[in-house]
């Protein structure tokens, strides 16, 4: 009885040491490539729908209580009267030139409050908005690119529009420098109103942030944070994990801009449909910018973006 026991247990527990074995090394890869994708952050805008427009009270009026006059003139209706026919002395041509000033006065007010009516209407109307995504995969040795990407990170106004003009220009030019590295790239707009505009944007940052492990450089807002995420600190400790950068692991870089107005990028098909991409987008003057992400990966030093990575997070990435 025993020994039939002891035949039947034997490949029991050899097989359950095996499935150990291979769950071990599976879900130790695993942890090896999720750690991997540290990730850096700029962003700045807002896609919120603008209040409507306040009027400041004139200087030196009262704000409330009295009576002024909300648009020029010197003059107002108990001061006219007098001169129009009652208490004698004034009349004539005279009179007739009071006339006409005072018509002049009501036809100018009234084209001034038709002007801000039709201003008020534009301004609270709800325009189109382009939101890009433009989507760069580059070999892993285009370290410099990561470089320049921490500086603009660093040293970024993210709360100006001008601010963002100028990350988007020195991100595209980052690129742009770096024609060499180009292995990969991907992008496309939509079209959406302003008021639905903000959920399209954050669905786009949303999606791509969920990449990272951990977001180890940010600057939101001109909020700067940097962590060390543990692989890169462990790493650095341990110089012989150090991974040298193969023909296989890449960096992938992604700019995402919301314009006012219509701006559309052409299908990315070739190097010179990514270089006409990036010159199109660094070139977005600073009004027509409402928020715009800059975001790569990896971004802690020793990491490392492998070729599987690259197709399972970005397979609508082509060859270019």
């Amino acid at each position: 009885m025993n020994k039939k026991l002891q035949r039947f247990l034997k490949p029991l527990f050899k097989t359950v040491f095996i499935l150990s074995l291979v769950l071990t090394l599976v879900l130790s890869h695993g942890g090896d490539a999720l750690a991997a994708r540290s990730g850096g952050r700029i962003g700045g805008g807002s896609l919120r729908m603008p209040s409507s427009r306040t009027y400041a009270p004139r200087p030196n009026m009262p704000s409330s209580g009295g009576y002024y006059a909300p648009y020029g003139g010197g003059f107002g209706f108990p001061f006219l009267l007098p001169l129009w026919g009652f208490g004698g002395g004034f009349g004539g041509l005279f009179g007739i030139l009071i006339f006409f000033a005072m018509a002049n006065f009501l036809v100018q007010t009234f084209r001034r409050v038709t002007s801000t009516e039709t201003e008020e209407v534009s301004y609270n109307s709800n325009p189109s908005v382009s939101v890009t995504r433009l989507q760069v995969g580059l070999l892993a040795q285009a370290k410099d690119l990561q470089t320049e990407l921490n500086h603009i990170a660093e040293t970024a106004d993210t709360n100006s529009p001008e601010g963002r003009s100028e990350i988007l220009q020195e991100a595209s030019l980052a690129l742009l420098r770096h024609p060499e590295y180009w292995v990969y790239a991907g992008g496309g707009t939509q079209q959406a109103k302003l008021n639905a505009a903000e959920s399209q944007f954050n669905r786009l940052s949303l999606a791509e942030r969920s990449k990272f492990s951990e977001e180890t450089l940010s600057n939101v807002n001109n909020q700067l944070k940097a962590v060390l995420s543990k692989e890169a600190l462990s790493r650095e400790d341990n110089p012989t994990r150090l991974i040298s950068e193969g023909p296989g692991e890449y960096i992938i870089v992604t700019l995402l801009v919301a314009t006012l107005g219509k701006c559309q990028i052409s299908d990315i098909n070739s190097a010179d449909d990514l270089r006409q991409a990036l010159r199109q987008i660094g070139s977005l003057p600073s009004e027509q910018l409402l928020a715009i992400e800059v975001l790569w990966t990896p971004q802690a030093p020793g990491d490392t973006l492998t070729s599987d990575d690259l197709f399972a997070e970005y397979p609508d990435l082509k060859l270019v």
